[in-house]
């Protein structure tokens, strides 16, 4: 098995339509809007441009240093629950989600399931397409409690840990009436196949998706000259405006650098379960009897990477080593999906 055949979904993405009720959406909104601010996806989840290549894909050239600036994009992150646990009790239905446990356990054909977390992105207009990735997956004993994102991914990547991973599945809706863009793409057959777009409007429209065996992106959405906010950096934030009932904005170290009017606010539910085929898988993953260490994991890697005839230092501490990081970026990344859609045209208002 080649590393680029291991990213296919177990089934193909189903859409479906009217994902959330338009209560439910108005309550997710407002929690939104009244708990502000959130930060930038990267800056929850990385803690240096290596990891984020590790993660997303591609590799460094010799001698280059990766920067943040490279990777900057005004996606902003929050989490409604995980861990099996609701954070807001105004949208448990949500969270506890009848429809969707039905339409997982369909989708992979499994006697089990259990609502493990539910996040949320938000933004305004932002450039799509150039960093395809598949979402962090679990493995028992390596979670995202206990272990960092890009080395989950890398072990996905390996296709030397599958007696471990969780099987997850996703329900991801959109809310978007832009004008530009704002819709899904992905590659169901590979990254070196043809991708498939899901195209805006998306207005409750949803897909129930495997994301941690399948790249995918968000497109371009928005207009141009306002997907690169000047200023953007690391620790930038994204919050309610309050100025205007309905927008938002972008601030850097309390300073705004771009307001977002509602009709470019595009706003992502991203709703995940654990996935368990029968009883016998359900017990094993509870009583934790086949759990990873951070040792196995290490050890597993380092006994491959051998195999292959790398020469490598052991470094002190793998889980943060960058040049560590880059040897195992280069050795199991698939690289980047070869075939992209063309990019939204801008459209103005009437």
């Amino acid at each position: 098995m080649t590393n680029a055949s291991i990213f296919r979904p177990v089934a193909p993405p189903r859409v479906i339509e009217d994902a959330y009720s338009a209560d439910q959406h108005a309550r997710m909104l407002d929690l939104v809007r009244r708990n502000g601010p959130w930060s930038l996806i990267l800056a929850q989840h990385f803690k240096s441009p290596e990891e984020v290549i590790a993660t997303t894909s591609g590799s460094i050239p010799p001698g280059f240093t990766p920067t943040w600036d490279m990777f900057l994009s005004p996606v902003f992150r929050g989490y409604f629950g995980t861990g099996a646990t609701p954070f807001y009790p105004e949208i448990e239905d949500c969270f506890y989600n009848s429809k969707f446990l039905a339409l997982v356990r369909d989708y992979w054909g499994a006697k089990y399931a259990t609502a493990e977390n539910m996040l949320f992105n938000i933004q305004g207009p932002c450039s799509g397409g150039g960093s395809p990735h598949v979402d962090a997956t679990r493995f028992r004993g390596a979670s995202m409690g206990n272990t960092p994102i890009w080395l989950m991914n890398t072990m996905v990547k390996t296709g030397l840990f599958e007696r471990w991973r969780a099987k997850k599945a996703q329900v991801i809706a959109w809310y978007y009436k832009g004008r530009t863009g704002g819709g899904f793409t992905y590659w169901p057959e590979g990254p070196r196949e043809a991708p498939q777009v899901i195209e805006a409007p998306m207005w409750g429209r949803a897909v129930v998706v495997e994301n941690e065996k399948m790249f995918h992106t968000a497109q371009t959405n928005g207009p141009a000259a306002m997907r690169r906010p000047e200023g953007l950096a690391i620790n930038s934030l994204m919050e309610a405006d309050p100025e205007d009932p309905t927008g938002w904005q972008i601030t850097t170290d309390g300073k705004v650098i771009q307001k977002i009017p509602e009709e470019e606010f595009r706003f992502l539910i991203h709703w995940g379960a654990d996935i368990y085929m029968d009883m016998a898988e359900l017990k094993r993953a509870l009583d934790h009897t086949d759990d990873l260490t951070h040792e196995m994991i290490f050890d597993i890697i380092i006994s491959d990477l051998r195999k292959r005839g790398e020469a490598f230092q052991v470094p002190n501490d793998p889980l943060t080593d960058p040049a560590f990081i880059g040897l195992l970026t280069r050795v199991y990344d698939p690289g980047q999906p070869t075939i992209f859609p063309p990019e939204p045209e801008e459209r103005q208002a009437a």
